[in-house]
């Protein structure tokens, strides 16, 4: 039988490789965001709390219709959760209620019926950037405001709401 010094020291040891586990977990792979804004209505609503992967971007590029998490750039201290609706060197353009992506009407599913959207654009996504818009066009500080995104500031992929429960689910990408 173990003595109590040694059933403590297991104690411990398990303690603290799972605080360690967790802290692993919380800064490379999976993290916790809290939704401040009705800026990604309706897809995500003011509360709303989700899960977002640092895992997809090491496999696989960013992707048009990727929600992304990101640093503000102009103010990294702030993270933004924003559409990705162009990639680099496509021209964005919002004309008639209706994004245009190299002058392609784009299909956009996630919004709400007879959105009324301000006239944008054309502008040139440059190398190393997306363009980020929030899916409430009309409520969000986005691209349109203070340019493309550069890739280095994206943190992650929103891939699951987990709150409230009425709303659990993966995301619509």
């Amino acid at each position: 039988m173990k003595s109590n010094y040694l059933v403590w020291v297991d104690i411990l040891k398990t303690a603290l490789f799972a605080v360690l586990l967790a802290f692993v977990i919380r800064i490379f792979i999976f993290q916790p965001f809290y939704i401040p804004s009705p800026s990604m209505q309706p897809t995500l609503k003011p509360g709303d709390r989700i899960i977002a992967s640092k895992i997809p971007y090491f496999f696989n590029p960013i992707k048009v219709g990727d929600i992304v998490v990101f640093k503000f750039p102009l103010d990294t201290s702030k993270d933004y959760i924003k559409r990705v609706v162009a990639l680099e060197n496509d021209i964005v353009q919002i004309k008639n209620n209706s994004l245009y992506v190299n002058n392609k009407k784009i299909a956009e599913e996630y919004l709400p019926q007879n959105i009324e959207v301000s006239p944008f654009g054309p502008v040139k996504v440059p190398a190393g950037s997306v363009f980020v818009m929030g899916d409430n066009r009309e409520d969000s500080y986005d691209s349109r405001y203070w340019g493309p995104l550069n890739k280095k500031f994206i943190v992650s992929k929103a891939i699951f709401r987990f709150w409230p429960i009425s709303r659990i689910g993966l995301l619509r990408q």
